[in-house]
Parts: C-alpha cells; sequence; structure tokens
C-alpha cells in the first residue's frame, strides 16, 4: 500500500449535522465528533451531503468545520465538503474549508446541470488548481445525474497532483476495477456505499466513507480493520452483522434514517431543515427494531471475541 493510500486508508464518516429549533445543534455535534474518534475513525467529513450541506449556510458551514479540526486535533483527518453546481462557488467553498483548517476537501460532482465529461474535467481542474490541499472526487449519478467516467479521472489525476481519490456511489462495486484499470494506483478509492464496502476493499478500495459510522463506528471500523489485517472471516462476519442496519439507513432518503436512529440512540435530534422532513412513524417503528436487533447482535459478537 502506498502512503498515499495509507492517509485515506479506513473508515471516514460522513457527519450529520444536528440541528435544535432551526439552528446547529453545536454541542450535539461536538459530542457526536468525540464519539466517532473515540471509535477509531481514520476520517471525518463535515458538511457533506449526509451533514445537509446545500441547507447550510456559509458562516454555519465554515463553523462546523472548524469546530471539527479543533476537535480531532491532528488526530484524523477532516476532509470536508466543498461541493457546489456552480465552480465559482466550489472554488469559493474550497478555500473557506482551506482556512477553517481542514486536511483535504471532498468535491461532488455538479448537481441538475449535468454536466458532460468535458465539463467536469473543466470544473475539477479549477477546483483543484484553486488549493494545494488534496482532493477526492466524488461520483454519485443516483443525487447528480451524472458519473465520472474513469477516463476522465485518468486525465484528472495527470493533470492535477493534488486530486487523489474518489468517492465511489454508484451502487456497483465494478467500476472499482474501472478505475483502477484507468488510473492505477495513482487514485485512491472509497466506497460511498456501506453496503458494499467488503466487495470494495476486496477489489482494491481502501476504505469507506460511511454513513452507518454515525450510528455504528466501532464495528465499521472493526470491519474495515479486519479485512486489512487479512482477517477475511472476521470481516465477513463485521459485514453481516451491520447488513440489516445497513439497509435501515437508507430506508428513506439520506440522511432522514440515520438522524432518527442517533435520536432513538439519544445522540442527537432528528430535526432536518427542508425540504428534508424527518421520515415517517412507520419507518422509525421498523428502524427502532432494527436497531434492538443490531445491539443484541453487536453484543453477541463480542462476547464470542
Amino acid at each position: 500500500m502506498t502512503a498515499l493510500s495509507d492517509r485515506f486508508k479506513g473508515v471516514f464518516t460522513a457527519l450529520v449535522t444536528p440541528f435544535r429549533d432551526g439552528g446547529v445543534d453545536y454541542a450535539s455535534y461536538d459530542a457526536l465528533v468525540e464519539r466517532q474518534i473515540a471509535a477509531g475513525v481514520s476520517g471525518l467529513v463535515p458538511v457533506g451531503t449526509t451533514g445537509e450541506a446545500a441547507t447550510l449556510s456559509d458562516d454555519e458551514a465554515v463553523e462546523v468545520i472548524a469546530r471539527t479540526v479543533r476537535i480531532a486535533a491532528g488526530q484524523v483527518m477532516v476532509m470536508a465538503g466543498a461541493g457546489a453546481n456552480d465552480t465559482t462557488k466550489t472554488v469559493d467553498k474550497i478555500k473557506r474549508a482551506e482556512a477553517a483548517g481542514a486536511d483535504a476537501v471532498l468535491i461532488v460532482t455538479p448537481y441538475y446541470n449535468k454536466p458532460s465529461q468535458a465539463g467536469l474535467i473543466a470544473h475539477y481542474g479549477a477546483a483543484a488548481s484553486a488549493t494545494s490541499l488534496p482532493m477526492m472526487l466524488y461520483s454519485v449519478p443516483g443525487r447528480c445525474g451524472v458519473e465520472i467516467a474513469p477516463e476522465t479521472c485518468a486525465t484528472l489525476v495527470e493533470r492535477h497532483e493534488n486530486v487523489v481519490a474518489i468517492k465511489e456511489a454508484g451502487g456497483t462495486a465494478a467500476r472499482v476495477t474501472q478505475l483502477r484499470t484507468a488510473c492505477g494506483d495513482r487514485l485512491v478509492i472509497h466506497s460511498g456505499d456501506d453496503g458494499i464496502t467488503l466487495p470494495f476493499l476486496s477489489l482494491g478500495a481502501v476504505g469507506v466513507t460511511s454513513v452507518v459510522a454515525n450510528i455504528a463506528p466501532r464495528e465499521m471500523v472493526a470491519m474495515v480493520d479486519a479485512w486489512h489485517a487479512g482477517e477475511t472471516v472476521k470481516a465477513l462476519a463485521l459485514h453481516e452483522l451491520i447488513a440489516e442496519l445497513t439497509d435501515g439507513m437508507f430506508i428513506e432518503s439520506n440522511p432522514g434514517p440515520v438522524k432518527a436512529a442517533l435520536a432513538l440512540a439519544n445522540l442527537a435530534g432528528p430535526e432536518m431543515r427542508l425540504p428534508m422532513v424527518p421520515i415517517s412513524d412507520a419507518n422509525r417503528n421498523k428502524l427502532s427494531g432494527i436497531l434492538n436487533r443490531f445491539g443484541s447482535a453487536a453484543t453477541a459478537f463480542q462476547e464470542m471475541r
């Protein structure tokens, strides 16, 4: 594994942004960050999709990033979400994240615009040229309507030395091989879908940018660490332990379910900002049952170790 891969190895938690009475609940946020660090995650990802970045003001986003950096205190990487569907705004967000102390930036494909691959090369090129921070591309066609082609990734890593990684959330593990064929070791790969993290790792990815880790950080870390340690049977057992919980985190649009799970665990409130709303009562009840079963299974797993 290269030094570059080592920097992105492991679990990076796509952090929620708790709200209370319309404002950011910073006290709950700080506690969530501390819980993640104590669980052994490798990285923290504030103000991404899971953090409802689209509804945060610029000042709120900067404060969330800065708080994450202060609490992390160099113990883990802080990779701030800084994407937008406007290249000028993206560059501005990158500069704000850099000023707030972020170690790296995560840049989602422009949404709604649906740019061509040439447009993506120009967009990411402008973003990469605006900073010296390492940059992780983020391909999530289900939300943005456009996928970053492997050949586009190859062009970007060749032209820009700080384009170093990709969060791949297209829903298929085949993309790992396609990306590795096009880019080799020059592009580090993260799974952007919790449920297929283990297949991703088996094909050459080094980590996951995880929603599930908000609620089950220790188990996610244990699974990824087991894989990297060559303990494949243990990694598979942990994958199966987490599987129902992972499905539950996407019973409605992210981050509704994970915020509901955190509320059920008395870790943060379920409040969201419009147009997102808390999950339905029926799904909340389903999620409560999933969490109860997960808790029992996790306890049993620990007792067997």
